[in-house]
């Protein structure tokens, strides 16, 4: 359905080449969205150029922001169709990966994809405040990514709750003002991360993505994250 060519071009440019095998697998991928996508509503990009850029390529340039340990743990907040989660997993499928979603027939679609694919990960229906509650969950992780899912300030609050101290947050931005960076210091800084590196990079199509890497050095204090009614009436 894809351009295998291009998908291999674009994912090696921000670091990371994928295998026959990897390509196989984000091909099918490609075939289940849009699939899917006849019957509920996941994603507006369907066009295969467009996947392959804005879907595939545009995960894979977590990589560029960080290099996991082989067998590392990462949790994907807000995943939706599995961008940046599920394609981190096809390229990188050593990783214990988590895919969180508040929707259920978005978990119900992950979990088909992962089970065509012959991948192992963890599907979760849960919303992100409840999920760090819980002790399975809470400071577990190695990474936690979003992707555009909140402001800055409010995505910091949902997801450095899952990150073990020595661990990395990657927020991944289409774009990143001083003013939206400046306003998420104290969040960051409440929840027990510290800024560590801003890098932007250009999508092949032209379009410009901000990689924000936060690292955790203290503990989270157990009142956090709020519920999403109190981070919006009030954020960090």
């Amino acid at each position: 359905m894809i351009d295998l060519n291009k998908l291999s071009a674009e994912c090696s440019a921000f670091g990371v080449t994928p295998d026959k095998l990897a390509l196989e697998r984000l091909d099918r991928y490609a075939e289940l969205l849009v699939e899917w996508n006849q019957k509920m509503n996941l994603t507006a990009i369907t066009e295969p150029d467009a996947i392959v850029t804005r879907h595939f390529a545009d995960s894979a340039s977590f990589f560029a922001a960080v290099n996991p340990n082989q067998s590392a743990k990462l949790i994907d907040v807000g995943s939706g169709a599995g961008f940046p989660g599920m394609v981190l997993k096809i390229l990188r499928p050593d990783m214990n990966i988590t895919l969180l979603d508040a929707t259920n027939k978005r978990i119900t679609f992950l979990s088909a994809v992962a089970e065509d694919l012959g991948l192992t990960i963890e599907a979760l229906h849960s919303r992100a405040e409840d999920a760090a509650a819980k002790p399975q969950y809470r400071q577990q992780y190695d990474f936690a990514t979003a992707r555009a899912v909140a402001e800055l300030r409010v995505l910091s609050e949902y997801c450095l709750g899952f990150v073990k101290v020595g661990g990395t947050f990657v927020a991944m931005k289409g774009q990143l003002s001083d003013e939206e960076l400046t306003s998420a210091a104290n969040s960051i800084g409440v929840m027990g991360g510290k800024k560590e590196a801003v890098k932007t990079l250009t999508l092949a199509d032209g379009s410009e993505r901000c990689l924000l890497t936060v690292k955790k050095i203290s503990q989270t204090p157990t009142k956090y994250p709020r519920c999403s009614a109190q981070m919006s009436k009030k954020p960090l």
